[in-house]
């Protein structure tokens, strides 16, 4: 008895919570606005495509307490903005008939309206794909062979090929996700359509239709609306850019109140440029000082200093030069020699202090023309010799 009694409570205890609806009329009457807000808030909370937009980083969430609490405000001036409370109250409409249709209608669209308008070619693609899956007589719905009055939103309807047998075994998502990476990457159509002409084709109808033929034959599976909307559309160079205005309301003809600004300038300032140059200037004679030094660890001695230039050259200021025993082998002298000098090199580099990376890079410049012209003398005197 108590099994039974389960399973007759339990059903309408589910559906109680299903077809929870809001006093509106009492609300609205009373002006209750506390009662009205907590109500708006609870369909935006509840609505999946508010939910969708969430996880799709649409949506910012300002803490656990705080979800949806900007669109919530939204809607709500937008409904007092239209009269739609009065509105609601004058028909007599029931609790049910109004929170249906600010669920349903309402706030549906103020969000697809602002989808549309930061993601314009994903929506308007997405929406092709739906029409074109559901009109074309290439594809087939699977969820409903057994029953074909179940009722089930689009998003979650399965769909495949037509000439698919009904038994056709499904693929999970992830393998799914993999599959349709074997399908090539399709060329944008850069033809203008519109009524005034400002928006790309990006693919026809006929080419939409033999890709997504194409990700059915991929994924060899049936698959969801919205997870073939995904994988139609990743296959497509789509371009959503959405534009933030600029500048003040003089400037643009917006509201008088609104405040103005201007973009940050982060070109360097006559200022700057000027120390900027004297770093450089002081970078290149950085190498003199930085020769003198070298000179220095060698107690001035010619043959080894100009050992120790042709050990700079070779092993630091030019890439094709080879190994460290190659570079020995070609000056004629010991590994461990070329490995002392560059000690000495390095100890050397370790004592200058640069004050950014420009200085360096002038450092490095004036020193590989200093060396190259230090060289070229020194294989000019062997010549002559």
């Amino acid at each position: 008895m108590s099994a039974m009694r389960e399973q007759v409570i339990l059903p309408k205890t589910v559906q109680h919570r299903q077809i929870k609806v809001g006093k509106w009329n009492e609300s609205l009457k009373t002006s209750d606005v506390n009662q009205i807000w907590a109500e708006l808030h609870r369909i935006v909370g509840s609505h999946p495509l508010v939910r969708a937009s969430k996880r799709a980083g649409f949506l910012v969430e300002e803490g656990k307490h705080n979800a949806y609490t900007d669109l919530t405000q939204e809607l709500f001036v937008a409904l007092l903005g239209k009269e739609r409370f009065q509105h609601y109250l004058d028909t007599g409409m029931s609790d049910a008939e109004i929170e249906a249709e600010i669920s349903q209608i309402e706030l549906t669209n103020m969000l697809t309206a602002e989808l549309r308008k930061r993601y314009p070619e994903s929506y308007r693609l997405a929406r092709r794909v739906s029409t074109l899956i559901q009109t074309s007589k290439t594809f087939k719905r699977y969820d409903n062979l057994n029953n074909p009055d179940i009722h089930r939103r689009l998003a979650d309807r399965l769909y495949g090929l037509a000439d698919w047998k009904n038994e056709k075994s499904r693929r999970n998502v992830q393998e799914m996700e993999g599959r349709v990476k074997t399908v090539s990457f399709m060329s944008r159509d850069t033809r203008m359509v519109g009524c005034t002409g400002d928006a790309q084709i990006v693919i026809s109808n006929v080419e939409l239709e033999k890709l997504i033929i194409k990700v059915f034959k991929a994924i060899d599976s049936p698959v969801d609306v919205r997870s073939l909307r995904s994988f139609v559309m990743s296959r497509l160079p789509i371009m959503d850019i959405y534009l933030v205005p600029g500048g003040g309301a003089a400037q643009d003809g917006g509201e008088d109140d609104r405040m103005e600004f201007d973009f940050a300038d982060h070109r360097e300032t006559p200022e700057e440029n000027v120390l900027r140059r004297e770093a450089e200037l002081s970078a290149v004679n950085f190498v003199d000082n930085f020769l003198q030094n070298l000179n220095k660890s060698v107690r001035g001695k010619e043959k080894q200093y100009n050992r120790m230039i042709s050990v700079l050259w070779h092993c630091y200021l030019i890439s094709d030069s080879g190994t460290q025993l190659e570079v020995a082998d070609m000056l004629g002298v010991s590994d461990s020699l070329v490995s002392d000098y560059r000690k000495r090199i390095e100890s050397n580099l370790q004592q200058l202090s640069f004050n950014g990376v420009n200085e360096a890079r002038h450092f490095e410049k004036a020193l590989r023309q200093t060396v190259r012209q230090i060289i070229k003398v020194e294989k000019a005197e062997e010549v002559t010799v």
